[in-house]
């Protein structure tokens, strides 16, 4: 079966998620926000799916293209519905996913702390794609492989519908 996510942007398929990765931030963003030290993985989302509020890479970078969220806490409180990972509803077969400490994230108020370890990913048809910031490109994997993504206590698993 194939899924689709409707995003700002338009419609993204499974064989488009696809087609980024391998990709380095820099082959993505257009404003020269790039730099290897710096955390993408909202970035490299936010440019998918077609964010563009709180802090960009336009806002930070040399300004050629349009603008795309840079972090995780300013995406979190914008979905319209949050939760538990392993509480996903089935009929969330696509959503944002997010990574944390569990006592970072506050599910009622919609509110993830600004931490360094906090990380984000599309998730579609059974897999999460998302910008490894250690490999510098952007991967595909399954919940299980992205749950390795921090080691424990680091990797409470939570979802966000598209906002």
């Amino acid at each position: 079966m194939s899924y689709a996510i409707a995003t700002r942007v338009g419609v993204i398929t499974q064989s488009q998620l696809d087609s980024y990765l391998g990709k380095s931030i820099g082959a993505i963003c257009q404003n020269g926000y790039a730099d290897d030290h710096d955390n993408h993985c909202a970035h490299f989302v936010s440019h998918v799916l077609g964010y563009t509020f709180g802090v960009t890479c336009q806002m930070m970078g040399n300004g050629r293209g349009t603008g795309a969220t840079l972090r995780v806490q300013e995406l979190f409180p914008k979905c319209k519905s949050v939760g538990v990972w392993s509480l996903r509803p089935s009929s969330f077969s696509t959503c944002l996913v997010f990574i944390s400490r569990a006592s970072n994230v506050n599910l009622a108020g919609k509110v993830m702390a600004n931490v360094p370890r906090k990380h984000i990913g599309i998730y579609l048809n059974g897999f999460i794609w998302h910008y490894s910031n250690s490999r510098h490109q952007v991967i595909k994997e399954t919940p299980s492989q992205f749950k390795r993504h921090y080691p424990s206590p680091d990797n409470a698993m939570f979802y966000g519908t598209f906002p």
